[in-house]
């Protein structure tokens, strides 16, 4: 099992953030409550909605995938964000 993932969440204003985490429920928490650990673009954005996630073998792949995924534009993201929604709904 993985220790690291790759996620993005999506704004209040309907803009897509992405990060890196250990544990997924904790920081989308911060990023809807805390004030010193949620970064700075989610904290003027709230509330924040987990919309897609993936796992990655270690921080290193963690950080690039992220890289990668801010690479993407709206449109690319967005196609993730659906994919995503389908395949999780697939697995309930």
């Amino acid at each position: 099992m993985s220790d690291w993932y790759v996620y993005l969440v999506r704004c209040r204003d309907k803009s897509l953030y992405a990060g890196i985490t250990t544990d997924l429920d904790r920081r989308v928490h911060e990023h809807n409550h805390a004030s010193k650990t949620a970064a700075s673009y989610t904290r003027a954005r709230r509330p924040v909605k987990l919309v897609y996630w993936e796992s990655c073998a270690s921080r290193s792949e963690a950080l690039c995938r992220e890289a990668s995924l801010r690479q993407l534009n709206k449109n690319e993201k967005e196609a993730l964000v659906r994919e995503h929604r389908l395949v999780v709904a697939s697995r309930t």
